[in-house]
């Protein structure tokens, strides 16, 4: 979902484009997404770019990974194998974040979790 918004891509539902250009959303984006991203971009994958100073010049705040947020990813019922994800939700649930996601399996967590569609 963080490659869609930072490219304001069509990809976006419409309500998520107004939540997000709404100036009363806090926006956050994870140090996990960018880890992903770097990890999948240095794999050749072309599909994973992300401005992370056009992040930050939109709004966006950072969340970083704490040590309570990699323990926390314990706690999770063994619902997704991907660890990226995995410490995505345990963020969200952790920070009460509301984690926007297009994919089905992570929606599946208890949680403030919102499936993109």
């Amino acid at each position: 979902m963080l490659l869609w918004a930072a490219g304001v891509s069509e990809r976006l539902p419409e309500d998520v484009r107004t939540l997000i250009e709404d100036p009363d959303t806090e926006l956050a984006f994870s140090a996990v997404s960018i880890w992903e991203v770097a990890i999948k971009s240095g794999l050749g994958r072309a599909d994973f770019n992300v401005d992370l100073r056009g992040l930050r010049q939109n709004g966006y705040q950072e969340l970083a990974i704490t040590a309570t947020h990699a323990a926390a990813v314990d706690l999770l019922p063994p619902i997704h194998h991907d660890p990226f994800d995995r410490l995505l939700v345990a963020q969200a649930q952790f920070e009460a974040l509301t984690l926007l996601t297009a994919d089905t399996t992570v929606v599946r967590y208890p949680g403030p979790i919102r499936l993109l569609v």
